[in-house]
């Protein structure tokens, strides 16, 4: 910690944004809070107990997953999105009670003839235009009845979908893959869900019976143009590092690697204690925002290992130590990833354990 980077995690800030998921839901909707990949990089255990109160199930990726929310005492249903990677994995999932996503013949296969301690609840993806993983439209029916005649398979057989451009909310794409999801699943019982957090907040058609949010509830907007016209949302984590030194350079001289920017006056620049090991973004180009001494600049020159220079001109009282924010509250991390050409879920997912992880509740008495 001695170099002052270091990501921060605020409790509060994730809960702010479920209630803003719940509130667009509805109260006739239930609600399962998507935590897969570390919590987006937040930290599983961490984000799940600050969620549990508001979610109604967790969905992950895997068994894995699966495993540590429950071993971190969370008792929830427990949604794994891709299903069982093998047959030896359904034993475990029956008896964690854990609720698996059927995407292939394969797994259809083997819970037909799996003998379980207890039956799983089963979700059938239906592949709706992603083309990804699910069934065509057309193999809906046919895989449901099998599911459903299963006895390794609780009664009741649910339905998801994934939306594959949902976070533009001009294309008609989305229309397209609900309209088919509903042509699909027509007569047959069993909740639907297709809202991930684009589709909550820009597509109510897609609401159904479950809606699954995830890269909201850290804050960052799931829209491809930003922040504009959804419930405001707060950012849950904040990449920070400090101040290590203030330099003079003359006009035309070279900052960082390859010498790619230069100084365009005489001017101050400011080296931050922060880097692609740390997981900032090393394509960053100059330009892309930084906040220093609660001043907003840019950084300038090629991004370092352990370092990155940020312009310091027409920033006033800034001195060795004072924080850098790369990304948080006041730079918003879209801001940062369009900048940077990728997107806030790359950004929060390649946080490295090196920055060191802290949590904060902005709402503790």
């Amino acid at each position: 910690m001695s170099r002052g980077a270091r990501a921060t995690v605020d409790l509060a800030a994730l809960r702010a944004n479920l209630r803003a998921a719940r509130e667009a839901a509805g109260e006739q909707r239930r609600l399962m809070a998507v935590v897969k990949s570390d919590g987006y990089g937040h930290g599983l255990a961490r984000v799940a107990g600050a969620l549990a109160p508001g979610a109604d199930a967790f969905a992950v990726t895997d068994l894995a997953e699966a495993m540590a929310l429950r071993s971190a005492g969370l008792r929830h249903p427990v949604v794994l999105l891709q299903g069982p990677f093998s047959t030896e994995e359904l034993a475990p999932a029956a008896e964690q009670g854990l609720e698996l996503v059927i995407h292939s013949a394969w797994q259809v296969e083997a819970l037909a003839a799996a003998r379980l301690p207890e039956p799983v609840g089963v979700w059938l993806k239906v592949d709706t235009g992603m083309h990804r993983l699910g069934f065509p439209p057309e193999a809906v029916a046919d895989t449901w009845r099998r599911l459903a005649e299963a006895p390794s398979v609780r009664s009741e057989v649910g339905f998801l979908t994934h939306l594959a451009c949902a976070d533009d909310r001009d294309d008609p794409m989305t229309e397209r893959q609900l309209a088919a999801f509903e042509a699909a699943c027509a007569g047959l019982p069993g909740p639907r869900s297709a809202a991930n957090s684009a589709g909550l907040l820009g597509w109510p058609a897609s609401r159904y019976d479950w809606v699954r949010p995830g890269i909201m509830l850290y804050g960052a907007s799931p829209f491809s143009d930003g922040r504009r016209g959804h419930a405001p949302l707060r950012p849950a984590m904040a990449l920070e590092g400090q101040l290590v030194a203030i330099n003079r350079h003359a006009a035309g001289e070279p900052v960082g690697y390859g010498a790619t920017w230069r100084c365009p006056e005489a001017m101050p620049v400011g080296v931050v204690s922060i880097g692609y090991g740390d997981g900032y973004p090393r394509h960053a180009p100059s330009g892309t925002p930084v906040q220093v001494a609660g001043q907003r600049t840019q950084v300038v020159g090629r991004v370092s290992m352990d370092m990155v220079a940020v312009d310091l001109r027409g920033l006033t009282g800034v001195e060795i130590g004072a924080p850098a924010l790369l990304w948080g509250e006041g730079v918003p991390p879209e801001e940062v990833a369009a900048a940077a050409g990728t997107i806030a879920y790359e950004l929060f997912c390649r946080v490295p354990p090196r920055p060191g992880r802290r949590y904060t509740d902005s709402e503790a008495g």
